[in-house]
């Protein structure tokens, strides 16, 4: 599908990440088209999978999770999907990606403070059989590039 979008598809993509709840009609003026026009389009984004869903950005520190950091994992081989399947049950976790390089996975895991972190870090993932190492970074300040 990347190969078919357009500019006016790329502009449209580009408005609603920076602001997802954008009326239709506000999009369609943006990228100067009409709503028709813009309503088709965005649907056909979505039958394609190119727009996936809606969102809100949160501000982690305001919503009571002060401490953040990315943690790299090394893995048995061919366990990957095991392993994803056992970290979407910490709630703690926000992102997870597969990874090539020194680490085979990367988290992002966001805490309420450094003692919840502590327990996934040195609790919860030592605990899954799949994990081999761990090294944490901690997040001392983080941006949303929108």
């Amino acid at each position: 599908m990347a190969d078919v979008l357009d500019d006016i598809d790329r502009r449209m993509l580009a408005e609603l990440q920076v602001d997802g709840r954008m009326s239709v009609r506000t999009l369609a003026e943006r990228v100067r088209v009409s709503r028709a026009n813009a309503y088709a389009r965005l649907d056909r984004l979505a039958a394609a999978g190119v727009i996936v869903g809606y969102t809100v950005i949160v501000d982690p520190v305001k919503a009571g999770l002060a401490t953040s950091a990315y943690v790299s994992l090394s893995i048995q081989q061919s366990s990957w999907r095991r392993l994803r399947e056992r970290l979407k049950g910490i709630e703690e976790v926000r992102h997870m990606a597969l990874v090539g390089g020194d680490f085979d996975v990367m988290l992002l895991v966001r805490a309420a403070d450094n003692a919840a972190l502590r327990r996934v870090v040195l609790d919860q993932l030592p605990a899954i059989p799949e994990v081999i190492a761990s090294r944490t970074s901690l997040i001392f300040e983080d941006h949303e590039n929108r």
